[in-house]
C-alpha cells in the first residue's frame, strides 16, 4: 500500500536578519536527525558593505552568491537519496539582497550569474518561512549585538522585511509554512516548538500558516 504521506527530506528555513532561522533550523534538525546546512557567514566585504564603503555592495553580494552556490550544489538530496536536510536558507535569498542593495548595472551582471547558478541547486521540499515586524528585530539586533552588525539601519531592517513580504507572496516554487515569530520563543516556550514540530511532521500543501495555540490559534490558505 502506497504511503499517504511523505514526509519533506529537504526543508529550508528562511526569513530576515535575527528573526530566528539558524536556532530553529538547528532544532528540526536535532529532531531529524538530518543534515545541517548552516549559511556561511564569513564574508571579507560583510562590514564594508554595512559601514557604505562604494562598490562594497557588489563585492559582498557576489561573494555570498559563490559560498552560496557552492555549498547547495553538492547537497545529496531527491529521490535517490534516503538523506533529510535542513537548511537556514534557500538559495533565492541571494537575489532578494542583491535586488535591495545593488544599482540596476550591477544586477544586470549579477543576474547573469544567479540564472546560471539557480539552475544548478536543488528546490527544497518545504520552506518555513519566519516573519517578524521591524521593530521586533531591531531589539533581537540590539539584543545580539552582533560586531559585523552594529551598522545596520534600521531603514535598512525595514527594507529587508518589505522585501522578504513581497518574494514570499508570490512564493510557489515548493510547500510554504509561514510562521509568524512575533510573539513566539522556540527556545524559552517549549510548548511553541513542540506544536510547530507537531505542524510539520503533518501534510502541508501550498501555502499554509502557522500560529502557536497560545497565541490565536492557526490558520490555513
Amino acid at each position: 500500500m502506497a504511503k499517504l504521506f511523505e514526509p519533506p527530506r529537504y526543508i529550508a528555513v528562511e526569513g530576515p536578519i535575527r528573526v530566528g532561522k539558524s536556532t530553529l533550523a538547528n532544532i528540526i534538525a536535532d529532531r531529524l536527525n538530518a543534515q545541517r546546512v548552516i549559511e556561511p557567514e564569513n564574508n571579507p566585504f560583510l562590514r564594508a558593505f554595512y559601514e557604505g564603503e562604494r562598490g562594497a555592495g557588489f563585492q559582498a553580494q557576489f561573494a555570498f552568491l559563490i559560498r552560496r552556490f557552492e555549498q547547495l550544489h553538492r547537497l545529496e538530496v531527491g529521490a535517490k537519496s534516503q538523506k533529510t536536510v535542513v537548511a537556514d536558507y534557500i538559495f533565492e535569498k541571494d537575489k532578494i539582497f542583491a535586488y535591495i542593495n545593488l544599482s540596476d548595472v550591477e544586477l544586470e551582471i549579477y543576474n547573469r550569474y544567479y540564472q546560471y547558478f539557480r539552475e544548478q541547486v536543488p528546490t527544497p521540499d518545504l520552506v518555513i518561512y519566519l516573519q517578524a515586524s521591524p521593530d521586533v528585530l531591531k531589539k533581537r539586533l540590539r539584543k545580539k549585538n552582533a560586531p559585523a552588525e552594529g551598522a545596520v539601519s534600521d531603514d535598512y531592517i525595514e527594507e529587508v522585511v518589505k522585501a522578504y513580504e513581497h518574494f514570499f507572496f508570490h512564493y510557489s516554487s515548493s510547500d510554504l509554512l509561514v510562521v509568524n515569530t512575533n510573539d513566539i520563543d522556540f527556545v524559552e516556550h517549549h510548548s511553541d516548538l513542540q506544536e510547530l514540530l507537531r505542524r510539520v511532521s503533518e501534510p502541508i500543501r501550498g501555502t499554509q500558516y502557522f500560529l502557536p495555540l497560545s497565541s490565536s490559534g492557526a490558520a490555513n490558505a
